[in-house]
C-alpha cells in the first residue's frame, strides 16, 4: 500500500494516520482537515481506564502524552431533589479536546504524516491515486452522504436538545444534576478535564427547550439561562461557549447513526462517520480511536484490501453494537427523566448508574461496595424486609398474594397434554420448579376451548377433569413450598392447530386440523397457514364466556393468580395490533376500538376472579415490524388495563407476524417493562434473555420491573433460585427440608471456591 488518505483531522483521522504510519512505514499517509489546527467542537474528551490500556498497547508515545495531560477521577455525583449521592470506583480520565488534537498532530508530524488544514475535499477525484481513503469526517460526513446508496446510513434524530459548554468551576466528580422548570426537566453532565476547566453539557427534551423560547435564543441568552438554572452547582463561575458554537446553533440534537456497510471499494468509514454513541455513556472519540486500532491491525496483517476491510467491520461492528445498545438505553433514560422523577432519590440514583444495563448490581458493588451495601439496606427498609439482602430476594405483594422473592418461572409450553389434560409430566415439571425456590410459577398458556389450543399437546381448562388435574398440581406446590401459582389463560386464534414445538412450530398439522378464529381473515404464514374465520359478534360472546368459565374452574383449582395472554399474536393480541386487526367495525381502527374486545374479556374475568387475588395481562409491547403497535398504543393499552383492574403487566414483545425484526440482547425486553411501570404506575414483570442473578438484582433494584421471569435457565436447572441464593451468600432463602444437606454442602463448596480465589 503506497498512499493512504484520511479525510478528517479529528482524533479519529489523526490516530488512524499515526497507527498506519507506524504499521506501514513505506506508505505515504495524508490527513486533510476542513478546519484550522486549533479549531475544536466541544471542550473535554472522556476515556475510561480500560480505553487508556488499549491506547498504551497501540502507541505508547501517544498514551504517555495523554497521561501527561489528563485529569483523572473515580466518583460520580448525582444531585436530585436537594440530595447529593456519590458512587465511586468508576475510573475515568478527561483531557481537553484541543489538547488531544494538538498532541495527536505533533505525534503524526513526528512520524511523517502529511497534514493539510483548511482543506475541504469536495472533489474525490483528487484522491483517485490513493490506495485507501479513510472517511473520518465526523457525524455529518460528506463522503458518507455522497455514497449513501453504498453505505446505507440510518440516522435517528433524537428527542433532546443539548448545548456543550465549559466553565472554570472545578468538578471533582463526574456530576449529574437535575432541575425542574415549569415546562419540564433539564440536566447537566459535568466533568473536569484539566486543572482549570470543566465541561458542562446541558440537556433537555426538545419540547421543553422550545417552551422556554430557547429555539429563538442567542448563544449568550442560552448561556445566561443555563447559568441561572444551575447556579447552585456553578459556585459563582460562569459558563462559556467556544468560538465554533457562535458560528451556528448553540443547541444540537444527538443523531444516532448506524451504517449497514462500512466500506465501498477503497473507501472506509471510521468513527462518527460510521456510528455514534450518546455522550452520556462516554466519548465517541473512544469508539473512533478504537476503530483506528482495529483498522490498522487488519490492514497490517497483509492480504487483500477487501478482506481486511471486511474483517475490520466484522470485528468492530460487534463491539459497536454492544456499546450502541448500552448507549441507547442510557440515552433514553435521559430523554425520559420525567419517567423516573417519582422514584425516591436513592433509587433514582441507582437507576441512573445502571441505566445502560451495561453496569449491573455486582459490577457496581465491585466499583463501590459501600454504595451497594447502603443501597441494599435502604431497599430492605423500603420493601419491609427484616434485613438487607440481594434485591431478587425481597418480598413482594399483589393484593392478597405475598411472594417470598422476585423470581418467576416463566410460562413454558410443554406440549405434553392429551385432550388438554395435564398429567404426571406437568406435576413433576411444576413440582420440581416449586421446590427450586422461585417465588411464583406460571402455567403454560392454558387454552379455554379445544379449538383455542396452539397444538394438540397444549393444556386446557374447559372441563372438570382438567380443573381437578390442575388442582392436584397446585395442591402439591402449596403443600411442599411457599411458591405461588399463576394460571395463564389464552386462545391461540390464527396461530392454532399447529405441530408440537419440537416438530415444525407454527406449521399446520399434517392432518386433523380444527377451524380457526381471528379478528380478521389473515393467515399467520401466507400460503402455508390456515385462513381463520373473521369473528362475528356471536363468536366474541362465546369466546368471552369461555374465558369466564375457565376462570371459574381456575378458582376451584386453587390458583393464586390469573393472567390473560394478550401477546405473541394469539387471539386477544390479534385484536390489539394493527397488523392483525383489519376490521372496519367497532372492534377495529384506532387503539380505542382495537381494545374493545380484549377489555370486554378482561372485565368479565376480573368480575369473576376473586377480589383478593391478583390478575395480570401479558402483552407484546412491540411487534418489531413496520406499521405495528406504536409506543402511544402501548401506553394506551397499559393504562386501559390498569383502569379495568389489572394488577400487573407481563411485558413481552413480538411474535405477532413472521416478518418481525427483533433487536436481541441481554435483558432486551426490560426497557418496555420499565416504560410501562414508570409511565403508567403499574407493577410489571420483565422477561427476555434474563439469565443471571445479577440481571434480576439490577432490574429489581433499579425499579425497572417488580418481578423477573426466567424460562430457559429454569429448564436447565429447576433449582436455579436455590443455586443463586447460595452463590450470593444468602442463607435465608427457603430450601425443602429433605434437601437441606445439599444446601449446606453447596454453601461450603462455594465458600472454599471464594477463599481459593482470594489467594494470591
Amino acid at each position: 500500500m503506497r498512499r493512504i488518505v484520511c479525510v478528517g483531522g479529528g482524533p479519529a483521522g489523526l490516530y488512524a494516520a499515526i497507527l498506519l504510519r507506524k504499521a506501514l512505514p513505506a506508505a505515504r499517509v495524508e490527513v486533510y482537515e476542513r478546519n484550522r489546527p486549533d479549531d475544536t467542537f466541544g471542550w473535554g474528551v472522556v476515556f475510561s481506564d480500560q480505553t487508556m490500556a488499549n491506547f498504551q498497547a497501540a502507541d505508547a508515545e501517544t498514551h504517555r502524552s495523554i497521561l501527561a495531560n489528563f485529569h483523572h477521577w473515580d466518583d460520580i455525583a448525582i444531585h436530585f431533589r436537594g440530595r447529593r449521592m456519590v458512587s465511586g470506583g468508576h475510573g475515568f480520565c478527561g483531557i481537553a479536546r484541543k489538547g488531544l488534537l494538538n498532541l495527536l498532530q505533533e505525534r503524526a508530524a513526528e512520524l511523517g504524516v502529511v497534514q493539510a488544514f483548511q482543506h475541504e475535499v469536495d472533489d474525490e477525484s483528487a484522491l483517485a491515486g490513493a490506495d485507501l481513503v479513510i472517511a473520518a469526517d465526523g457525524v455529518n460526513s460528506r463522503i458518507r452522504t455522497r455514497h449513501a446508496a453504498a453505505f446505507e446510513p440510518d440516522v435517528d434524530v433524537r428527542k433532546c436538545r443539548f448545548i456543550w459548554l465549559g466553565t472554570t468551576r472545578p468538578f471533582a466528580e463526574f456530576t449529574f444534576a437535575f432541575e425542574e422548570t415549569a415546562h419540564g426537566w433539564f440536566q447537566i453532565h459535568a466533568y473536569q478535564f484539566s486543572r482549570d476547566l470543566s465541561t458542562v453539557i446541558v440537556e433537555t427534551r426538545e419540547e421543553t427547550w422550545a417552551a422556554h423560547g430557547l429555539d429563538q435564543a442567542t448563544t449568550a441568552q442560552s448561556i445566561a439561562f443555563c447559568e441561572r438554572l444551575f447556579a447552585r452547582y456553578l459556585d459563582g463561575h460562569s459558563l462559556q461557549s467556544n468560538a465554533n458554537h457562535l458560528r451556528g446553533s448553540a443547541w444540537l440534537n444527538f443523531n444516532r447513526i448506524q451504517c449497514r456497510r462500512w466500506h465501498h471499494g477503497k473507501l472506509v468509514l471510521l468513527g462518527d462517520a460510521a456510528h455514534t454513541a450518546h455522550f452520556s455513556i462516554g466519548s465517541g472519540t473512544k469508539l473512533a480511536m478504537e476503530d483506528a486500532i482495529s483498522l490498522t491491525r487488519h490492514l497490517a496483517a497483509g492480504g487483500d484490501l477487501e478482506g481486511a476491510l471486511c474483517a475490520y467491520r466484522e470485528e468492530r461492528h460487534v463491539e459497536v453494537l454492544k456499546l450502541q445498545s448500552a448507549a441507547r438505553n442510557r440515552m433514553e433514560w435521559f430523554e425520559n427523566v420525567r419517567r423516573y422523577v417519582h422514584l425516591p432519590p436513592e433509587q433514582f440514583a441507582y437507576s441512573l448508574l445502571t441505566g445502560s444495563q451495561r453496569i449491573g448490581h455486582e459490577n457496581l458493588r465491585l466499583r463501590d461496595p459501600g454504595f451497594v451495601a447502603g443501597y441494599e439496606g435502604w431497599l430492605a427498609r423500603h420493601d419491609g424486609a427484616a434485613e438487607p439482602r440481594p434485591p431478587m430476594f425481597l418480598p413482594f405483594r399483589l393484593r392478597g398474594m405475598q411472594l417470598v422473592n422476585r423470581v418467576v418461572v416463566s410460562p413454558m409450553a410443554q406440549y405434553s397434554a392429551v385432550d388438554g389434560l395435564p398429567n404426571d409430566w406437568h406435576l413433576v415439571h411444576y413440582g420440581q420448579r416449586a421446590l427450586g425456590g422461585a417465588g411464583l410459577l406460571y402455567t403454560e398458556m392454558t387454552c379455554v376451548t379445544p379449538e383455542g389450543r396452539i397444538t394438540p399437546g397444549c393444556t386446557g381448562l374447559w372441563n372438570d377433569a382438567q380443573a381437578q388435574a390442575w388442582a392436584r398440581i397446585v395442591a402439591f406446590v402449596h403443600a411442599q413450598s411457599p411458591a405461588k401459582v399463576c394460571l395463564q389463560l389464552g386462545h391461540a386464534g390464527r396461530k392454532g392447530s399447529t405441530q408440537l414445538g419440537w416438530e415444525k412450530p407454527d406449521h399446520p398439522l399434517p392432518q386433523g386440523n380444527w377451524p380457526l378464529l381471528a379478528p380478521s381473515a389473515l393467515p399467520y404464514i401466507e400460503g402455508l397457514s390456515q385462513v381463520p374465520a373473521a369473528m362475528t359478534r356471536k363468536d366474541m360472546d362465546a369466546i368471552r364466556d369461555a374465558f369466564v368459565h375457565a376462570t371459574h374452574l381456575g378458582v376451584r383449582a386453587g390458583f393464586d393468580m390469573l393472567e390473560l395472554h394478550m401477546a405473541h399474536g394469539y387471539l386477544l393480541a390479534s385484536f390489539l395490533s394493527p397488523l392483525t386487526n383489519e376490521r372496519d367495525d367497532d372492534y377495529g381502527g384506532d387503539i380505542a376500538h382495537r381494545l374493545r374486545f380484549p377489555l370486554e374479556v378482561l372485565s368479565a374475568v376480573r368480575a369473576t376472579w376473586p377480589e383478593d387475588r391478583p390478575l395480570s395481562v401479558r402483552v407484546s409491547a412491540s411487534d418489531w415490524a413496520a406499521g405495528g403497535l406504536s409506543d402511544t398504543d402501548l401506553l394506551a393499552i397499559a393504562r386501559a388495563f390498569k383502569e379495568a383492574g389489572t394488577d400487573l403487566i407481563d411485558v413481552s414483545t413480538g411474535q405477532t407476524v413472521p416478518w418481525q425484526k427483533p433487536v436481541y440482547g441481554r435483558m432486551w425486553q426490560t426497557p418496555f417493562a420499565d416504560e410501562i411501570r414508570n409511565e403508567i404506575g403499574i407493577a410489571t414483570l420483565a422477561v427476555g434473555n434474563i439469565y443471571e442473578a445479577d440481571h434480576v438484582n439490577s432490574i429489581i433494584a433499579a425499579g425497572r420491573a417488580d418481578l423477573c421471569a426466567l424460562a430457559r435457565p429454569h429448564l436447565g436447572n429447576p433449582a436455579w433460585t436455590l443455586d443463586a441464593a447460595a452463590r450470593q451468600g444468602y442463607g435465608a432463602q427457603w430450601w425443602p427440608n429433605p434437601y437441606l444437606s445439599g444446601k449446606s454442602q453447596l454453601e461450603r463448596n462455594l465458600e472454599r471456591e471464594r477463599a481459593a480465589g482470594d489467594k494470591p
